[in-house]
């Protein structure tokens, strides 16, 4: 990631003194403050160093991209692997004030769920299905922010399967938890940024091994697709300080529920012991 922000860098340095008076005005803000031009609209942006919106787009086509969107995402894929917790806050500041916070995170949301709906590949999806019901053991391991979607994977696949395994951080070392694998076992890993790179030493621990890996990540170009067979790509753009994890569950739901419809009849049969059970015991109110 730091080689992609290396050579939009040295592109725009490359190009500046035959850039307008304008253009070397938006330059001069990216080359310095790229980490918040990349949450800039076009618009927002021209109007931060003085130039019109259409400047920016004639900027952005000075680049090679087609239009100021594209260069605004490569400047975002850049970024959000690498701002720290207080330049997060920063931005959210800059992004969603207490008036609007409510329907910005939500429309936010709702922006990362449309576009996974149009990238994510079917293909790889029934792949990984596949891959869970073809493996002997299947390991799941998602750490800090990643932890509570791992945790919310392992606990439905354990009401279907006999053979998971959730890897947790804390009470021992990970790779101990997955000392047994080996080339017939499947390991789940997820994780968005800015990434955990416990889960990275993970998965090259599981290549190693030969096993299979399915990640559900933010972009083909993470360290964790990096290391994968199949790769599920959910966008995660944050609204706030906040990870944005609703689409990646919504991936994760649908993993759950196609597992669960490929055992229909034992499904079935699991949940009517499981609601006599907890009747018995008052488990609900």
């Amino acid at each position: 990631m730091e080689g992609n922000r290396d050579d939009l860098m040295r592109v725009i340095q490359s190009k500046y003194a035959k850039l307008s008076k304008g253009q070397k005005l938006i330059a001069e803000f990216i080359l310095k403050q790229y980490d918040k031009a990349a949450f800039m609209t076009a618009s927002k942006l021209g109007a931060s160093v003085g130039v019109s919106e259409s400047t920016v787009v004639r900027f952005a086509n000075e680049l090679g991209y087609e239009g100021y969107p594209e260069l605004q995402k490569s400047l975002q894929d850049i970024v959000k692997v690498k701002l720290t917790t207080v330049q997060r806050l920063e931005l959210t500041n800059s992004l969603v004030n207490t008036e609007n916070a409510l329907k910005g995170v939500l429309k936010a949301d709702m922006e990362n769920i449309r576009a996974t709906l149009e990238k994510i590949n079917e293909q790889t999806f029934e792949q990984i299905i596949d891959a869970i019901f073809e493996a002997r053991n299947i390991y799941i391991i998602g750490l800090r922010s990643s932890n509570t979607l791992a945790n919310f994977l392992a606990f439905y696949l354990n009401l279907f399967l006999d053979n998971v395994r959730s890897i947790h951080q804390g009470y021992s070392d990970i790779f101990e938890q997955m000392i047994k694998l080996n080339k017939d076992d499947l390991v789940i890993g997820i994780g968005f940024p800015r990434y955990s790179q416990k889960t990275i030493e993970a998965l090259d621990f599981a290549k190693s091994r030969g096993a299979k890996v399915s990640v559900i990540t933010d972009s083909l170009l993470s360290p964790l697709a990096a290391r994968a067979d199949y790769s599920l790509i959910a966008q995660s753009n944050m609204a706030s300080f906040v990870d944005s994890l609703v689409a990646p569950l919504s991936v994760i739901n649908a993993v759950i529920v196609s597992v669960g419809m490929r055992k229909k009849d034992q499904v079935g049969e699991i949940f009517n012991t499981l609601e006599e059970i907890w009747k018995k015991h008052d488990i609900f109110n």
